[in-house]
């Protein structure tokens, strides 16, 4: 359970990310990417997932699905999916559905979020929360300034140069997923460049990423006090095709076991006719 649900955890940030800096530029923007993704802790494989986003002039939507494989399966068996959709209203998220499903041999976690203008309107989650008598309790106000682990601040960048800049990475999201709120605190690490098995090759933005739980988890419990603790995870953007859209094409982390990485191997974009027509930009 430890390896797959960090495999569908982290394309969920992923998506988190991509939704983001997509609208953060504050420009229209239009295109769609298919992208593949494999899993490994100290370097071996655990889990595939792929990655589906289309995203227009005031909508989007995007999808990630992943499945454990190798000898993880044998012992956990499991898949989940994440999905989410919204309104983008003048570059800023005005309302999204989320909603998540992760499944194992041993339990089925489910999610489900309605956010409009920054405040959970829904929030169903299966099994409950436990009443653990140490958890900090999500309140009221922990409800308000938020978005869901798909969607995030969509903020704009200052600027009119390449998004491809250290700009990119000074952001603090406001995540609320189901159970717990946190924020994933973000900064400017080096540019680099990558270059996948299909699609994509080219030059990066990395981002260190930094957790820091607000409510709705047990302090004592060791996961949230490793990861709060954690000051090496990171995350590489590249570009969506004729856009100024920058997505995550590598994230990685230390585990108690080793390294997590989630890298793609397929990371094939393509830009909408539309856009390239309304402001000149060429279609790569």
């Amino acid at each position: 359970m430890f390896a797959f649900g960090r495999l569908v955890r982290v394309l969920s940030l992923l998506a988190a990310l991509f939704v983001f800096f997509a609208a953060s530029t504050g420009v229209k923007a239009q295109g769609k990417l298919e992208a593949h993704y494999v899993a490994s802790i100290a370097g071996i494989p655990i889990g595939r997932g792929s990655w589906v986003i289309d995203i227009n002039d005031d909508h989007y939507t995007a999808a990630a699905s992943g499945v454990t494989t190798g000898l993880v399966r044998v012992f956990t068996g499991g898949q989940g999916t994440s999905a989410a959709h919204g309104r983008i209203v003048a570059g800023e998220s005005a309302s999204s559905v989320y909603a998540s499903t992760i499944k194992t041999s041993h339990k089925t976690d489910e999610v489900r979020l309605v956010v409009k203008g920054g405040t959970v309107r829904e929030s169903k989650v299966e099994p409950p929360v436990d009443e653990d008598p140490q958890r900090i309790p999500v309140t009221r106000e922990h409800h308000h300034g938020v978005v869901d682990p798909m969607t995030a601040a969509l903020l704009r960048t200052p600027g009119l140069g390449s998004p491809l800049s250290p700009l990119a990475c000074h952001r603090t999201l406001p995540i609320f997923d189901g159970r717990v709120r946190y924020d994933l605190q973000l900064a400017f690490k080096r540019m680099d460049a990558v270059k996948a098995q299909k699609g994509y090759q080219g030059p990066v933005v990395v981002c260190a990423i930094y957790f820091k739980p607000i409510a709705g988890f047990v302090p004592s419990r060791g996961a949230v006090r490793y990861l709060a603790k954690q000051r090496e995870m990171e995350i590489w953007l590249a570009p969506i095709e004729g856009t100024r859209v920058l997505v995550p094409f590598k994230a990685q982390g230390p585990t108690p076991i080793g390294l997590a990485v989630l890298e793609a191997t397929q990371f094939v974009s393509t830009a909408s006719p539309k856009r390239a027509s309304v402001d000149g930009a060429k279609t790569r």
